[in-house]
């Protein structure tokens, strides 16, 4: 039996003034993370916050650990860590501070885990929020988060602004968390690196749409760059998996959603190069083609 998810989201719309988020439906179960990629205005921190019941859905169901969001928000909540990049702590306070507060109000507060996450992440705690550089300050937020022990971490752009080592070591902070199969993260990132690295599943989304969702490897499987060429005069077979091509002359570069041996064996002439497509280069291609299917740009 497969266990319950840690969050769902099933036909959830969101109509603001200049933008509606469209019938959007997500699933998350315990020990995965899911990597929600768009770009700045896609839609993503607004999905966050109707999962999170920071905004009511004008249409559709959000469940969040078990809970019916917003309604049931103070429940679910308490076994959640939520973090933003606008998020901001107290800057007069010290990190012991606030190490303290987030413990009387927690009980699942980890001392010890807080304390090897100080060291990790190169933190002092009796430091003033003030004098946090703009990766310290990310790292002090996601140890508060941390240390609570929750069963689902909600990550909204937690590596913006961050130098390379900083999200190094948050990444591979994120990964340990999952040691324990019954805790899970959505992360939310523009940063298909960081994405791809601890990401076992994916959802693109786009113009408030969600246009692509699937386990990483599946992503990284069904994606080629596909070079032939053909004889003079020759048409390309018309193949559904086919997302875009170029033409130069008689060599054609297909961009192929769908790809297997047997597809390519399908071809009206004999492939030149195959080639894999990194995370970027299929998120891109994925949200291109979307878009030019809206917009009737594509038969």
């Amino acid at each position: 039996m497969s266990a319950s998810p840690v969050f769902e989201m099933t036909g959830v719309s969101k109509a603001f003034p200049f933008f509606t988020l469209n019938d959007v439906s997500l699933r998350l179960a315990p020990g995965q993370i899911m990597g929600l990629v768009g770009p700045n205005g896609a839609g993503k921190s607004t999905t966050i916050r109707l999962l999170m019941g920071l905004l009511t859905a004008d249409a559709g169901e959000v469940r969040l650990l078990g809970q019916a969001m917003p309604r049931e928000q103070a429940a679910a909540k308490a076994d959640v860590g939520f973090v933003s990049d606008d998020m901001r702590l107290f800057p007069h306070a010290t990190l012991a501070w606030h190490m303290d507060f987030t413990a009387a109000i927690y009980p699942g507060w980890d001392a010890a885990y807080a304390a090897r996450l100080l060291k990790r992440f190169g933190l002092r705690a009796e430091q003033p929020v003030k004098g946090l550089s703009t990766g310290e300050h990310g790292k002090a937020l996601l140890l508060l988060a941390l240390a609570r022990r929750p069963r689902l971490l909600v990550l909204d752009e937690p590596t913006s602004g961050m130098d390379p080592v900083a999200r190094h070591e948050l990444l591979t902070e994120f990964m340990d968390v999952l040691r324990d199969e019954d805790r899970a993260i959505l992360f939310s990132s523009h940063n298909t690196l960081d994405v791809e690295r601890i990401s076992d599943r994916l959802a693109f989304i786009d113009r408030g749409h969600v246009v692509a969702a699937s386990d990483t490897a599946d992503f990284l499987e069904r994606w080629r760059r596909v070079q032939l060429r053909l004889p003079p005069g020759q048409a390309l077979a018309a193949l559904p998996e086919v997302v875009h091509c170029e033409r130069d002359g008689g060599l054609a570069t297909l961009t192929v959603n769908g790809f297997s041996e047997a597809w390519l064996a399908r071809l009206n002439a004999p492939a030149q190069a195959v080639q894999r497509m990194s995370l970027e280069e299929i998120f891109v291609a994925t949200v291109m083609h979307s878009r030019n299917v809206q917009e009737g740009l594509t038969a």
